[in-house]
Protein backbone atom coordinates (compact mmCIF):
# COMPACT_ATOMS: atom_id res chain seq x y z
CA UNK A 1 0.00 0.00 0.00
CA UNK A 2 1.32 3.37 -1.15
CA UNK A 3 2.83 5.91 1.67
CA UNK A 4 0.84 8.70 3.13
CA UNK A 5 2.89 11.91 3.68
CA UNK A 6 1.43 14.14 6.74
CA UNK A 7 2.45 17.74 6.73
CA UNK A 8 1.22 19.70 9.75
CA UNK A 9 0.58 23.58 9.43
CA UNK A 10 1.72 26.34 11.63
CA UNK A 11 2.71 26.10 15.43
CA UNK A 12 1.99 22.24 15.21
CA UNK A 13 4.91 19.27 14.96
CA UNK A 14 4.69 15.63 13.36
CA UNK A 15 3.30 14.65 16.61
CA UNK A 16 0.30 15.95 16.14
CA UNK A 17 -0.43 13.23 13.54
CA UNK A 18 0.59 10.10 15.52
CA UNK A 19 -2.86 8.47 16.52
CA UNK A 20 -3.58 8.95 12.01
CA UNK A 21 0.33 7.54 11.79
CA UNK A 22 -0.21 4.47 13.78
CA UNK A 23 -3.36 3.62 12.74
CA UNK A 24 -1.88 3.54 9.11
CA UNK A 25 1.13 1.55 9.76
CA UNK A 26 -1.17 -1.04 11.66
CA UNK A 27 -3.08 -1.35 8.46
CA UNK A 28 -0.28 -1.67 6.36
CA UNK A 29 0.34 1.36 4.72
CA UNK A 30 3.36 3.38 5.36
CA UNK A 31 3.03 7.16 6.88
CA UNK A 32 5.92 9.52 7.21
CA UNK A 33 5.46 13.33 9.17
CA UNK A 34 8.03 15.60 8.37
CA UNK A 35 9.21 18.32 10.49
CA UNK A 36 8.31 21.84 9.07
CA UNK A 37 9.50 24.79 10.97
CA UNK A 38 12.40 25.65 7.97
CA UNK A 39 12.17 29.22 8.26
CA UNK A 40 10.00 30.03 5.32
CA UNK A 41 7.37 27.92 2.59
CA UNK A 42 10.07 27.54 0.46
CA UNK A 43 11.99 25.92 2.78
CA UNK A 44 9.35 23.90 4.43
CA UNK A 45 8.26 22.58 0.79
CA UNK A 46 12.17 21.63 -0.37
CA UNK A 47 12.16 19.60 3.05
CA UNK A 48 8.58 17.70 1.78
CA UNK A 49 9.81 17.78 -1.49
CA UNK A 50 12.90 15.59 -0.23
CA UNK A 51 10.69 13.16 1.51
CA UNK A 52 8.49 12.93 -1.49
CA UNK A 53 11.71 12.07 -3.53
CA UNK A 54 12.70 9.59 -1.66
CA UNK A 55 10.18 7.23 -1.74
CA UNK A 56 9.43 4.35 -4.55
CA UNK A 57 6.35 5.09 -5.44
CA UNK A 58 4.21 8.51 -5.59
CA UNK A 59 2.54 8.92 -2.09
CA UNK A 60 -0.72 10.24 -1.28
CA UNK A 61 0.13 13.61 0.89
CA UNK A 62 -2.03 15.01 2.98
CA UNK A 63 -1.79 18.91 4.16
CA UNK A 64 -3.43 20.55 7.38
CA UNK A 65 -3.98 24.62 7.27
CA UNK A 66 -1.07 25.96 5.80
CA UNK A 67 0.64 22.37 5.21
CA UNK A 68 -2.32 22.78 2.05
CA UNK A 69 0.65 25.54 1.22
CA UNK A 70 3.54 23.39 1.39
CA UNK A 71 2.13 20.35 -0.51
CA UNK A 72 0.83 22.67 -2.62
CA UNK A 73 4.37 23.44 -4.24
CA UNK A 74 5.76 19.91 -4.22
CA UNK A 75 5.52 17.88 -6.96
CA UNK A 76 5.30 14.20 -7.76
CA UNK A 77 2.33 12.95 -5.30
CA UNK A 78 -0.65 10.34 -6.52
CA UNK A 79 -2.93 12.21 -4.79
CA UNK A 80 -3.31 15.55 -2.55
CA UNK A 81 -5.35 15.67 0.41
CA UNK A 82 -6.34 18.76 2.06
CA UNK A 83 -7.69 19.08 5.22
CA UNK A 84 -9.29 22.66 6.19
CA UNK A 85 -5.90 23.73 4.22
CA UNK A 86 -4.58 26.21 1.48
CA UNK A 87 -4.80 25.16 -1.42
CA UNK A 88 -3.40 28.52 -3.15
CA UNK A 89 -3.80 29.80 -6.69
CA UNK A 90 -0.62 31.96 -8.50
CA UNK A 91 0.14 35.27 -6.62
CA UNK A 92 -1.73 34.15 -3.46
CA UNK A 93 -0.30 33.20 0.11
CA UNK A 94 -2.55 32.27 3.16
CA UNK A 95 -1.64 35.64 5.32
CA UNK A 96 -3.37 37.57 1.60
CA UNK A 97 -6.41 35.44 1.51
CA UNK A 98 -7.31 36.58 5.39
CA UNK A 99 -6.38 33.02 6.69
CA UNK A 100 -6.86 33.14 10.32
CA UNK A 101 -10.10 34.02 12.02
CA UNK A 102 -10.13 36.34 14.88
CA UNK A 103 -10.31 33.96 17.25
CA UNK A 104 -6.98 32.76 16.01
CA UNK A 105 -5.46 35.78 15.71
CA UNK A 106 -6.53 36.87 19.37
CA UNK A 107 -4.85 33.46 20.76
CA UNK A 108 -1.20 34.50 18.95
CA UNK A 109 1.67 35.76 21.32
CA UNK A 110 4.11 37.51 20.30
CA UNK A 111 7.98 36.26 21.30
CA UNK A 112 11.28 38.64 22.37
CA UNK A 113 12.64 36.78 19.32
CA UNK A 114 10.40 37.46 16.82
CA UNK A 115 9.00 34.52 17.06
CA UNK A 116 5.18 33.67 17.54
CA UNK A 117 3.68 31.38 19.75
CA UNK A 118 -0.48 30.51 20.96
CA UNK A 119 -1.61 31.10 23.99
CA UNK A 120 -2.13 28.05 25.84
CA UNK A 121 -5.10 29.44 27.52
CA UNK A 122 -7.32 30.29 24.02
CA UNK A 123 -5.55 27.52 21.80
CA UNK A 124 -7.60 24.33 22.52
CA UNK A 125 -10.79 26.47 22.42
CA UNK A 126 -9.63 27.92 18.75
CA UNK A 127 -7.97 24.19 17.55
CA UNK A 128 -9.38 21.57 19.08
CA UNK A 129 -12.60 22.40 20.77
CA UNK A 130 -14.89 19.46 19.54
CA UNK A 131 -12.14 17.44 20.95
CA UNK A 132 -12.33 15.09 24.02
CA UNK A 133 -10.32 17.65 26.59
CA UNK A 134 -7.15 15.03 27.24
CA UNK A 135 -6.88 14.96 23.87
CA UNK A 136 -6.68 18.41 23.56
CA UNK A 137 -4.71 19.02 26.36
CA UNK A 138 -2.07 16.66 24.87
CA UNK A 139 -2.33 18.32 21.57
CA UNK A 140 -1.92 22.17 22.90
CA UNK A 141 1.25 20.72 25.01
CA UNK A 142 2.54 19.49 21.62
CA UNK A 143 2.33 22.91 20.09
CA UNK A 144 5.42 25.15 19.34
CA UNK A 145 6.67 28.42 18.45
CA UNK A 146 6.49 29.58 14.78
CA UNK A 147 9.14 31.55 13.03
CA UNK A 148 7.23 34.96 11.30
CA UNK A 149 6.75 34.82 7.70
CA UNK A 150 5.82 31.40 6.20
CA UNK A 151 2.25 32.64 6.29
CA UNK A 152 3.27 34.59 3.67
CA UNK A 153 4.91 32.54 1.09
CA UNK A 154 3.54 32.34 -2.33
CA UNK A 155 4.12 28.72 -4.05
CA UNK A 156 6.05 28.45 -6.90
CA UNK A 157 3.95 25.77 -8.49
CA UNK A 158 0.17 24.59 -8.05
CA UNK A 159 -0.23 20.64 -7.53
CA UNK A 160 -3.38 20.46 -7.46
CA UNK A 161 -3.86 21.84 -11.58
CA UNK A 162 -2.41 18.80 -12.83
CA UNK A 163 -2.98 16.16 -9.47
CA UNK A 164 -5.87 14.63 -8.24
CA UNK A 165 -7.22 16.38 -5.07
CA UNK A 166 -9.73 15.83 -2.16
CA UNK A 167 -10.53 19.14 -0.79
CA UNK A 168 -11.83 18.10 3.33
CA UNK A 169 -13.83 21.44 4.78
CA UNK A 170 -13.94 21.28 8.38
CA UNK A 171 -17.65 23.02 8.60
CA UNK A 172 -16.69 23.98 12.59
CA UNK A 173 -13.56 25.13 11.88
CA UNK A 174 -12.94 28.03 14.18
CA UNK A 175 -9.20 28.75 13.07
CA UNK A 176 -9.98 29.29 9.00
CA UNK A 177 -13.20 30.34 8.26
CA UNK A 178 -15.07 27.73 6.79
CA UNK A 179 -16.46 30.05 3.83
CA UNK A 180 -12.67 30.64 2.93
CA UNK A 181 -12.02 26.81 2.12
CA UNK A 182 -14.79 26.17 0.25
CA UNK A 183 -13.92 28.88 -1.94
CA UNK A 184 -10.71 27.12 -2.15
CA UNK A 185 -12.33 23.02 -2.09
CA UNK A 186 -13.73 24.22 -5.80
CA UNK A 187 -10.35 24.55 -7.05
CA UNK A 188 -9.80 20.57 -6.46
CA UNK A 189 -11.09 17.19 -7.99
CA UNK A 190 -13.35 16.22 -5.09
CA UNK A 191 -14.92 17.68 -2.00
CA UNK A 192 -16.00 16.76 1.35
CA UNK A 193 -17.46 18.28 3.91
CA UNK A 194 -17.76 17.31 7.73
CA UNK A 195 -19.10 18.62 10.69
CA UNK A 196 -15.42 19.10 12.62
CA UNK A 197 -13.26 21.55 14.15
CA UNK A 198 -9.84 22.71 13.06
CA UNK A 199 -8.29 19.51 13.93
CA UNK A 200 -9.88 15.92 13.02
CA UNK A 201 -7.03 14.35 13.79
CA UNK A 202 -6.68 14.68 16.98
CA UNK A 203 -10.11 14.05 18.49
CA UNK A 204 -11.57 11.63 15.11
CA UNK A 205 -8.42 10.37 13.97
CA UNK A 206 -10.43 6.70 13.01
CA UNK A 207 -12.42 9.11 10.43
CA UNK A 208 -8.96 10.75 8.64
CA UNK A 209 -7.55 7.07 8.63
CA UNK A 210 -10.75 5.49 7.07
CA UNK A 211 -11.07 8.51 4.30
CA UNK A 212 -7.45 8.33 3.69
CA UNK A 213 -7.38 4.10 3.29
CA UNK A 214 -10.14 4.65 0.57
CA UNK A 215 -7.57 6.87 -1.28
CA UNK A 216 -5.19 4.31 -1.61
CA UNK A 217 -7.09 1.72 -3.28
CA UNK A 218 -5.74 0.92 -6.37
CA UNK A 219 -7.20 2.31 -9.22
CA UNK A 220 -8.75 4.82 -6.88
CA UNK A 221 -10.10 8.31 -8.82
CA UNK A 222 -12.49 10.99 -7.54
Amino acid sequence: MPTVVLVHGLYHRPAHFEAVAQRLRSSGAGAVAPELHRGSLAADTEAVQAVVDSLDEPPLLLGHSYGGSVITGVRGARHLVCLAAFALDAGESAAALGGASAQLRDAIRPEPDGSTSLRPDRAADVLYHDCPEPLAARAVGLLRPQAPGCGRGVPAHHSWKDTPSTYVVCGQDRAIDPALQRTMASRCTEVREWETGHSPFVGQPELLVEFLRERLVPGYRP
